[in-house]
């Protein structure tokens, strides 16, 4: 079976025809209970996201700020396996009808498998993997099997990334550019700010066709709006995952992650 990386294409696509950027929501697989998560996801979808990113929980989660540091820890006390990631995709996948990425670091899948993990993802309708901390230039294995599956294969780059670099990145990947907005972990920022805006610049000078999406420090509709003055996407988490870990309980984190899901739809179309 092929995943579902000509959706993810078609979607992105089909916002930019709108005149909008797309909204990309990320949350972790299993929080706060692998069932929880899958309404949460499925919440965010119900909301206006366009896409969504299933977080793969790691131990040593080095993008990752302390409010996501702190979801992955709950999950991965609470037993979370490959499995139930790949079970989130599907169910998410099959209610919404829309593009599920996963968004994982490297180790967890050199040790299930390349070929294992890709198969596996691509039968449940997956869209693809953002490989944060895969370098390029050690990627050729895992594009094969990504490539074969269906899959998108969605690199980061940084503030920090040379210009070199940055053609290196939108030659191999797939899907579409992560344009990590500043240094840093993720998180809330006071203000997303023009290296931003820079970065999606120099990565469209590339000449790559890839759409550029930004993500790290949007939280707010004002937020959503700047960026997605100048990028094809708007990738937001922490806020997310903030409005679960706050609500004093589950159903009011899940009508949370609506409703915030919600205000960044209508700031990403210049309504907020």
């Amino acid at each position: 079976m092929s995943g579902n990386i000509q959706l993810l294409s078609d979607t992105l696509a089909a916002a930019k025809a709108e005149g909008r950027s797309a909204l990309i929501a990320y949350l972790p697989a299993g929080f706060p209970t692998v069932d929880g998560g899958i309404e949460a996801i499925k919440a965010a979808f119900d909301g206006g996201a366009d896409v969504v990113e299933v977080g793969l929980p790691h131990s040593d989660p080095v993008l990752d700020g302390p409010v996501i540091q702190t979801a992955d820890d709950i999950a991965l006390r609470g037993g979370v396996k490959i499995a139930d990631v790949m079970r989130t995709v599907r169910e998410t996948h099959e209610a919404t009808g829309k593009p599920v990425l996963v968004m994982t670091y490297w180790n967890p899948i050199d040790r299930y498998g390349v070929e294992r993990f890709t198969a596996e993802l691509a039968e449940a309708g997956g869209a693809g993997c953002i490989l944060p901390d895969l370098p390029v230039q050690e990627s050729a294995l895992w594009r094969e099997h990504a490539a074969k599956h269906g899959l998108a294969t969605v690199f980061v780059v940084a503030p920090s990334s040379k210009d070199e670099r940055l053609a290196q990145i939108t030659a191999a990947g797939s899907g579409f550019v992560y344009a990590a907005s500043l240094m840093g972990v993720t998180g809330t920022r006071e203000s997303v700010g023009a290296q931003a805006q820079d970065l999606v610049e120099r990565t469209r000078a590339t000449g790559t066709e890839l759409p550029v999406c930004v993500g790290l420090g949007v939280s707010n509709a004002a937020q959503a709006a700047e960026v997605a003055g100048f990028a094809d996407g708007v990738i937001v988490g922490s806020a997310f995952v903030k409005r679960m870990l706050d609500a004093p309980d589950h159903a009011a984190g899940v009508e949370g992650v609506r409703a915030l899901a919600g205000e960044l739809a209508d700031g990403v179309r210049g309504k907020a």
